[in-house]
Parts: C-alpha cells; sequence; structure tokens
C-alpha cells in the first residue's frame, strides 16, 4: 500500500485533529516545538526559531502529499487551541506513529483519545498489515498511552536511537505494536 487515504480531519468527542497547516506555525513553535520538557522524548531536534517550524511544515505538506508521512494538529474542538501534533509514517502498509501535547495539556487523558481516535481510522482501512510506535524506556506515561489503546509491547530494542533532546543519547525503547 504506497498511499493511505486518510481523511485530512478526524474528530473524537473533545479533539479535532486536523491536516497541519503552514499557519499553524507560530501555535506549534509555542505551544511545544520549542519547549525543553516536551520534545525531550521526540526523535527530532528542539526548534529554537520559528523558521524552523515553518520548514517542518513544509515537509509535512510535501510529505503528507505523496503518501509518505501524516501530520496532524491536535486542537481542543472547544476552544480551536492548539495543544499537539500526531504523526504517522506510512511504509508500504507499515504504520509507525508518534505524537506530542504542550505540557500544560498533559494529564487530561487528550494523548490517549488522539491515539485512539487515529487506532480506529487505521483499523478500519485496507491494506495495513502493521501499526506500531516505540518509546524510550524512560517515558512510560507514553507507554501507558499505547497499553491503554490495546497496543502492546513486543520487544525491548537495546541503543536503538539517538534522542536529539537527551545529549543525542542513544537509548533503549520499547516497540509496540496493535495485535492483527
Amino acid at each position: 500500500m504506497d498511499r493511505l487515504n486518510l481523511p485530512e480531519n478526524l474528530a473524537s468527542e473533545r479533539l479535532l485533529l486536523q491536516r497541519l497547516r503552514y499557519e499553524d506555525a507560530e501555535e506549534i513553535f509555542y505551544a511545544f516545538a520549542s519547549k525543553a520538557e516536551a520534545t525531550r522524548f521526540v526523535s527530532w531536534p528542539r526548534h529554537e526559531y520559528v523558521k524552523e517550524t515553518r520548514a517542518y511544515l513544509k515537509y509535512a505538506h510535501d510529505a503528507w502529499n505523496k503518501g509518505l508521512d501524516y501530520s496532524y494538529s491536535i486542537r481542543l474542538k472547544l476552544t480551536g487551541q492548539l495543544i499537539g501534533s500526531y504523526g504517522l509514517i506510512n511504509e508500504r502498509g507499515r504504520i509507525q506513529f508518534g505524537y506530542i501535547l504542550s505540557p500544560s495539556h498533559w494529564g487530561n487523558g487528550y494523548a490517549s483519545e488522539a491515539c485512539a481516535l487515529v487506532t480506529e481510522t487505521l483499523k478500519s482501512m485496507s491494506g495495513i498489515y502493521r501499526i506500531g510506535s516505540f518509546v524510550d524506556c524512560e517515558h512510560p506515561a507514553s507507554a501507558r498511552v499505547l497499553e491503554k489503546n490495546g497496543y502492546v509491547r513486543e520487544a525491548t530494542l537495546q541503543r536503538w536511537i539517538r534522542f536529539p533532546n537527551q545529549d543525542n543519547a542513544v537509548k533503549d525503547c520499547w516497540v509496540y505494536v496493535l495485535p492483527q
């Protein structure tokens, strides 16, 4: 499966997930992309300038159009406030995903709700044979989000990936997959 036929907008009880737009740059930068605590466990470097966020949005727009990477903003349905982002990489039917939230919105169940929404959407699509994510072993909150949504820990990968916002340390990661 080369392209996913993902909708540009998804909605849950409290959230709207919308395809990222160039106009989202400042909101993304100030909500999470420039925040050390928010970016600690992601695989991309924290943004120091809004221009880095704009460059990412250009990539995100082009990658969506090519069917490689699908990135959404996470917004509160009631107010429209941007609180995070959710991204999926499609590798010919094998989906890897990740998410990030603004620290001011941690602990409210938003990551679990966004994960449930995207998971249900993906499960309804044909041609997808694997859905999963990896988590730094020192980030149990993210592991709990996945477990709440039916993902199971498949393996621990020793010295799996460098985390640029942890002094480029090579870290062990847990791999989570959705049982088929």
